[in-house]
């Protein structure tokens, strides 16, 4: 995918949030200074990533922080969203580690924007159980009273749909079970802790609070009522399932009663107000009726019971993880929602968008950027209340099962060395922001 040097990007509203984002298991490393997580188990058995690695070490930024926020500085963006780990506050120290990155962040005028549970529960725990959402919101209270006097704005959860899906129907992240349709109640019970934390960060003075839920268009296969069928039922469980209880404070679609407890109860605290919600855009999804051949969902192969199947997006580019490249499709989605969810629906900020590319040298990685702003910025001019953008990732990381073979950085990093370099993407981004500016 070849750049456009075409038009100057057009410019987005004065207090556009401009990020770039991580999380803890992917780059902290120092694993020996906190509780062993859900991913700490599910990479010491064999197999299970695809290299073989670990993110023990990862890229080492517990002790190479004041290195990667620099890198923040230089690249002049005003918001930083990284991801508190749950293991390491739950150990002697472990938030002294988030007061000197929050003090950093300060210092150079970056805002901190923390993700509450990006995906390393506590090994100790597990979200088939009601619990562990009130465990949850005991956690988010002690980091909001230690962190809240410097930190403004909060997320709760990222992408409890791909945590439910992955970790749990299919098997093929931590924790590693292959429940299928046995897994809702883990969905349900992140959900809660949602409703919960927010109740926790209010109580704590918190007045800038969102989710990070990841979303994209689905595409029916083809016209036949099979296909568009199994399409309206991906769209249900991968978007709607996990934006209506949040958005509306009700299940889609008769889904409330597949979920435990006392579900009407809990919808009260699950669909507390936000001051925003979190997007996080890959690509669309194209579905078709069951046994329409490969069906695989971010490169795991789906089972055969399953009441949809995925096909190829055709005559589109991809990048290296095989995901396919469609720009529109952030418009499609954000006006999709505006359409669905009317005066329901609080301001949008797109809490990650990225793509895996080899190379510094990385022109693809910068067409893709390039194109995905001036999709969010269509979606802007179409009406849609956007108030921010994150790149993922910041820099290469542990990328979950794929190990270290994925790369979405702006920062190419040596895992041998733990030299970071920026890439090509990393300068035109800074350009970009210094333009808005």
């Amino acid at each position: 995918m070849a750049t456009d040097a075409g038009d100057p990007m057009p410019r987005f509203p004065d207090g556009f949030l401009w990020g770039v984002s991580t999380s803890a298991h992917q780059i902290e490393g120092a694993a020996e200074d906190r509780e062993r997580s859900v991913w700490d188990d599910f990479t010491d058995v064999p197999g299970r990533v695809k290299d073989g690695s670990t993110a023990a070490v990862a890229c080492d930024h517990v002790h190479r922080y004041r290195e990667d926020v620099a890198l923040l500085a230089g690249l002049g963006v005003n918001a930083y969203r990284f991801s508190v780990s749950w293991p390491r506050v739950n150990s002697p120290g472990g938030l002294d580690f988030y007061d000197r990155l929050v003090d950093e962040l300060c210092a150079a005028g970056v805002r901190p924007v923390p993700t509450l549970f990006h995906w390393d529960l506590p090994a100790s725990l597990d979200w088939l159980r009601r619990d562990t959402a009130a465990r949850f919101a005991a956690y988010v209270s002690v980091v909001a009273e230690r962190l809240g006097d410097r930190v403004g704005t909060w997320i709760t959860l990222n992408e409890p749909a791909e945590h439910t899906l992955l970790g749990h129907a299919l098997g093929t992240h931590a924790p590693g079970r292959k429940l299928l349709f046995d897994a809702l109640p883990a969905a349900h019970h992140q959900l809660l802790a949602h409703g919960l934390a927010v109740r926790a960060l209010r109580a704590a003075g918190a007045t800038d609070i969102g989710i990070a839920n990841s979303h994209g268009p689905t595409w029916p296969a083809s016209g036949a009522a099979a296909d568009v069928e199994a399409a309206g039922f991906y769209d249900l469980l991968l978007n709607r399932l996990f934006a209506e209880p949040v958005l509306l404070g009700r299940y889609p679609d008769g889904m409330g009663e597949l979920m435990p407890g006392d579900v009407e109860s809990d919808l009260a605290v699950i669909g507390e107000p936000l001051d925003w919600y979190g997007v996080n855009y890959y690509a669309p999804t194209r579905v078709g009726a069951p046994g329409g051949g490969e069906s695989e969902y971010g490169g795991v192969t789906l089972p055969d019971e399953l009441p949809f199947s995925l096909r190829e997006i055709e005559g589109r580019p991809v990048t290296d993880f095989g995901w396919p490249v469609v720009p529109e499709g952030l418009t499609e989605l954000l006006c999709g929602f505006r359409e669905r969810y009317g005066d329901r629906l609080p301001p949008i900020v797109v809490t990650e968008n990225g793509c895996s590319y080899e190379g510094v040298d990385d022109q693809d990685r910068i067409a893709y950027l390039d194109a995905h702003l001036r999709a969010l910025h269509a979606a802007s001019k179409a009406g849609v209340d956007v108030r921010g953008y994150f790149v993922w990732s910041l820099m290469d990381n542990f990328e979950w099962a794929e190990g270290y073979a994925r790369r979405f950085g702006l920062v190419h990093v040596d895992f041998t060395t733990q030299r970071r370099t920026p890439k090509a993407s990393y300068h035109w981004f800074r350009d970009v922001l210094r333009n808005q500016k």
